[in-house]
């Protein structure tokens, strides 16, 4: 056969092999087109290690019914309904964990005054597909201080920073008119770690009561966070 035509008929012949089989033929040249890729490359990317991030500082959480001492809850609940308070379910008490108290302190012709507190607990462990457990934690730190700032109906709202409580804290007060009531709130978010403490507080005057302090009751609000915190570092000692 011709030169020529013998070239032709070789080409034809690699054109028609599929996709994945053209690098088994050779070009003019007579190198193969798979002779591109750099030796090695393949086996070097298997070996990569694995991404790793730091473990998880705390591995337990403290029984949040148990979070305060009786002084606190006295303090804060006159006349509490249930001091060993009301426990959320949690399917992971490991991971997550609430409980929440009342109380009505009936002032007779002066009318009533109502308290509220709950705390929750919500700890994260650390993921190389997601990252740390103190990152995770500071994302739901910031998502559970926008919540508060964005609580339906919330009037008059302010954030302040809260001192020697975890790593971090805020605290967030508000005013909330509910069922003819003006109820006072305050939500303290601390982090400690890869620990988020979630604390609300409010208050109302009923039956003619007079609408309690704002900043009296930030500031036990305050208080009762720093001991939650506390509990969550004290449930990981030993």
């Amino acid at each position: 056969m011709h030169r020529s035509a013998k070239r032709l008929a070789s080409l034809l012949t690699c054109a028609a092999v599929p996709v994945l089989l053209v690098a088994g033929c050779s070009g003019s040249d007579g190198k193969s087109s798979g002779d591109s890729t750099p030796s090695g490359s393949s086996s070097a990317a298997a070996s990569s290690p694995s991404p790793t991030v730091a473990a998880a500082k705390f591995k337990k959480l403290p029984n949040p019914c148990e979070a305060f001492s009786k002084d606190t809850l006295n303090k804060l609940l006159p006349k509490v309904k249930d001091a060993a308070g009301s426990q959320g379910k949690s399917t992971d008490t490991t991971s997550r964990g609430a409980c929440s108290w009342s109380s009505s302190d009936d002032q007779g012709v002066d009318g009533t005054q109502f308290r509220w507190l709950d705390v929750a607990f919500q700890r994260y462990d650390s993921d190389p597909t997601i990252g740390s457990g103190e990152k995770r934690a500071t994302d739901f730190y910031t998502q559970q201080i926008n919540d508060a700032k964005a609580t339906q109906g919330a009037k008059k709202v302010a954030a302040v920073p809260t001192a020697g409580t975890g790593d971090a804290a805020t605290a967030i007060s508000y005013d909330v008119n509910k069922e003819d009531n003006d109820f006072k709130n305050t939500t303290i978010v601390a982090r400690t770690a890869n620990i988020v403490v979630t604390l609300n507080y409010n208050g109302a005057g009923m039956a003619g009561a007079n609408t309690p302090n704002g900043n009296d009751l930030l500031k036990a609000a305050q208080a009762a966070a720093k001991e939650a915190v506390t509990a969550a570092t004290k449930a990981n000692q030993g």
